[in-house]
């Protein structure tokens, strides 16, 4: 199996790109979100002026016109701010997809195999995930504003992938050549990033619940005034885990086929088919509680948040720190 030096440089060089258009489209994203926050309070403070003014002198109420949420257009001629600062960091996550799937694409023909052979190929296919299915799941107006606390953990994860994580281009070991890699890793890295928008979405349920619309206090209630409401938001967890879930489930599944053609038995509670089975459970447990009367809401979205972590700690700890038959990092 050769080794094309040149495509994998262009695939670091583009996935390096990805990464510096994130960071771009997170600041235009925050910045939408500050600056659509302080129109809204002072078009709520003009329209309390002016509906205190009406009542006084007996006319209709304040002529301003209030939006509802990011992405709406005033009733005054041009777009607001916010909204263009919005669209731009939108338009520049659909260019982070492109270049991550470029990335992907270009160490596969580098190495002339299934780029997924290490954690960090890993994790630049579970970011490109997220970020693919954040650009269909959060499509509606109402939630634009999910996308800066999606995006956040997505570049946390990409840095860690580009240093921590990194393994340069080269042929997988003998265990892994195999047909079965681009069924059972592709599976499982893709709902792993599914997961972690239905993740974001439970952490943000549970800030939502704390800080109900019109009743937001401090530091929490500012950075959740332009949340969609807690319901929403555990409708958007609780949707995308039932996409991703089943995904997962295939995937432990295939990878039981996997071990039995590669090792000789289906199972044997290796620590990250343990703990990947773990994980299974905890998600289930979750669309349980979803499901059930007193467990709906607070409880339900504690063990979602449990099920992601347990995703984490399986990905980072039992790969780098424990040591088993699936032991492919690629970190030394």
């Amino acid at each position: 199996m050769s080794l094309n030096d040149t495509l994998a440089r262009y695939s670091d060089w583009t996935f390096e790109a990805g990464f510096a258009v994130l960071v771009l489209a997170l600041i235009l994203l925050v910045s939408e979100y500050a600056t659509y926050r302080s129109r809204v309070v002072a078009e709520r403070e003009l329209a309390a002026t002016g509906a205190s003014a009406s009542v006084g002198a007996g006319t209709g109420g304040a002529s301003t016109a209030l939006v509802d949420g990011p992405g709406r257009v005033d009733a005054a001629p041009g777009r607001p701010l916010s909204e263009r600062l919005g669209n731009m960091g939108r338009a520049l996550v659909v260019v982070v997809a492109a270049l991550l799937v470029s990335s992907i694409v270009l160490r596969g023909f580098a190495t002339e195999r299934f780029p997924l052979g290490n954690m960090y190929e890993f994790v630049a296919m579970a970011c490109a995930a997220a970020i693919v299915f954040g650009l269909v799941a959060l499509r509606k107006p109402a939630y634009r504003t999910l996308w800066v606390f999606l995006l956040f953990p997505v570049l946390v994860l990409m840095f860690l992938a580009a240093t921590v994580l990194y393994a340069d281009a080269a042929p997988v070991v003998p265990a892994l050549q195999s047909f079965w890699l681009p069924i059972h890793v592709t599976i499982i890295s893709v709902g792993s990033g599914i997961f972690l928008v239905a993740g974001a979405a439970s952490v943000l349920f549970l800030m939502r619940l704390r800080q109900p619309r019109g009743e937001e206090r401090g530091v929490l209630g500012r950075i959740c005034r332009l949340l969609p409401d807690a319901e929403t938001l555990d409708r958007l967890a609780y949707r995308t885990t039932i996409i991703a879930f089943p995904l997962f489930g295939v995937g432990i599944i295939l990878g039981a086929i996997w071990a039995e053609a590669a090792w000789g038995r289906f199972w044997g509670w290796d620590p990250k088919e343990t703990v990947s089975f773990i994980t299974w459970v905890i998600y289930a447990a979750y669309l349980h509680a979803r499901a059930t009367s007193g467990w709906r809401n607070t409880r339900a979205a504690w063990i979602n948040i449990a099920g992601f972590v347990a995703m984490l700690f399986n990905l980072f700890i039992i790969n780098m720190v424990v040591s088993g038959l699936h032991s492919y990092a690629g970190l030394n």
